[in-house]
């Protein structure tokens, strides 16, 4: 049996096997959307578009809408730790619904603390009784990082007054998947840039089980959703990278699919925010854009229904997607010169010395070295 056939068997299987279970929600999610006026082939149009996202051949469209279908037999608990609530918005901020919103209302979120209408006792009970109930069948997303000093009471929840530290611990023991969702929670985001002295960490530093992580400050709705997706599909974490983020949200530069990349191949920079070349859109790189540094899909996916994104409004990408962005980006309107290139891909292209602009090798094609070889050039005058 081929790879491909493997991967169907495997979907169709897990499917089934969903299907099996009773309904959590009342009202089936074909009627959901119908009455927010999405229509059935808006809902196929989605899936077609979901699965070219997820980087899996056309034939599995069927199979995504059969997994959205199912969603709300797979339990969701969502935990808050130290963070802003900032990727939640990303996902729920709509003025309209759209099919990643009402997909998201249609799982069965078990306990969600923005969400959620119970608050203080009955809350710590609806998530007992989850963790009890779903035991080795939930799927665990994690916003926010993790503060360790003092024995974690730099972060307490709830009115028995469990750290975040206790708390990720127990939910994490008997998690089916865990997800970490934005940089807060993958890298430690704000929380853990210098000095850091609450000692925040990524979730990943401090339980002991498999994470993916979803960079991004905050990731776009799709990277959550797509992501939520596959393991309703198949029951597992997809293909990762060296930083354990989904190879088909994470697997190609900022740099390489952005629309102004024609302008950087050309030697066409903005020198000063307002200049004649940020009217005309001219690159960004100049004053500050880390694109070529950065890992995402936010050129492609945007945001606010696919309306924009910072590179298109007009600012430089600041490289929020990384490890450490906060730390080893800034400043965040200057470009970073000589120093280390330190976000390389597996799969992406070797920077040669892996220094930006003593030895660049693969960094992009056409104009890419030389544009950096004048820069270092200008430095040295």
């Amino acid at each position: 049996m081929s790879d491909y056939q493997a991967l169907m068997a495997r979907c169709e299987a897990r499917l089934e096997k969903l299907a099996e279970q009773a309904p959590v929600k009342p009202v089936p999610l074909q009627e959901r959307l119908e009455a927010e006026g999405i229509s059935r082939r808006d809902f196929m149009k989605w899936s077609a578009v979901t699965t070219t996202a997820l980087a899996l051949p056309m034939q599995f469209a069927p199979m995504v809408a059969k997994a959205a279908e199912v969603a709300d037999r797979v339990p969701l608990i969502w935990l808050h730790m130290a963070e802003c609530t900032g990727c939640s918005e990303s996902l729920i901020r709509c003025d309209t619904p759209t099919i990643d919103t009402v997909l998201f209302d249609y799982i069965s979120l078990e306990y969600h603390e923005t969400l959620m209408a119970a608050a203080g006792w009955q809350a710590e009970e609806n998530l007992e009784h989850a963790l009890e109930a779903y035991k080795g069948q939930y799927l665990l997303a994690v916003e926010g990082a993790i503060p360790t000093a003092n024995n974690g009471h730099f972060l307490t929840v709830g009115c028995k007054g469990h750290t975040g530290m206790e708390i990720i611990h127990e939910t994490a023991a008997n998690a089916a998947a865990i997800v970490s969702v934005g940089t807060c929670a993958a890298f430690g985001g704000v929380q853990a840039a210098a000095p850091n002295p609450t000692e925040a960490r990524p979730v990943d530093k401090v339980i002991h089980q498999p994470v993916v992580n979803l960079g991004g400050c905050p990731p776009s709705e799709k990277n959550i959703v797509g992501t939520l997706m596959y393991f309703i599909m198949f029951g597992k974490l997809p293909p990762l990278d060296m930083f354990n983020r989904p190879k088909w949200a994470y697997g190609a530069r900022v740099h390489d699919n952005c629309e102004r990349r024609g302008r950087f191949d050309a030697g066409e920079f903005v020198e000063t925010f307002g200049d004649k070349g940020a009217k005309e859109g001219y690159c960004l790189y100049k004053v500050g854009c880390k694109g070529p540094y950065t890992y995402n899909n936010c050129p492609t996916e945007r945001f606010n229904h696919h309306t924009s994104w910072p590179v298109l409004a007009g600012h430089g990408c600041i490289g929020c997607s990384e490890p450490n962005f906060w730390d080893t980006m800034a400043d965040f309107e200057k470009p970073l010169g000589r120093r280390e290139l330190h976000s390389l891909d597996k799969t992406a292209d070797f920077v040669g010395g892996a220094i930006l602009g003593l030895t660049v090798a693969g960094i992009g094609a056409h104009a890419v070295a030389s544009v950096f070889a004048k820069d270092n050039k200008e430095e040295g005058q």
